[in-house]
């Protein structure tokens, strides 16, 4: 059973840095998707950045440039720094992965594509 718990949410003002953890409980190295969503109150829980387990990343239009999405050297740890942050990246942040990834193809943005999920950290940006 995998587990996925996230870390490092908080209250920032605009302009300020947060960095999200995701510790994994089990991490298949060879065919591992790992995505952060967020959710904000009212909305549809949108992919921010994914990343496969060539270390290929992608991120949403936006947060390009002041989020980045990376893995600890052991892999059971991943990574979002946010940097420039703003009121409208307020939302719950989740942690995500699925182990249907192949080699040549792109990680999904789409939630229904992933099967393990965390409890969510919150981010909360003041103006």
């Amino acid at each position: 059973q995998v587990q996925l718990v996230e870390s490092g949410g908080g209250s920032v003002q605009s302009g300020g840095s947060l960095r999200l953890s995701c510790a994994v409980s089990a991490y298949t190295d060879s065919s591992t998707c790992m995505a952060w969503f967020r959710q904000a109150p009212g909305k549809e829980r949108e992919g921010v950045a994914q990343i496969d387990s060539d270390g290929r990343t992608s991120v949403a239009d936006s947060v390009k440039g002041r989020f980045t999405i990376s893995q600890g050297n052991a892999k059971n740890t991943l990574y979002l720094q946010m940097n420039s942050l703003k009121p409208e990246d307020t939302a719950m942040y989740y942690c995500a992965a699925h182990y249907r990834w192949r080699r040549g193809s792109w990680c999904s943005e789409s939630l229904y594509d992933y099967n393990y999920w965390g409890q969510g950290t919150q981010v909360t940006v003041s103006s």
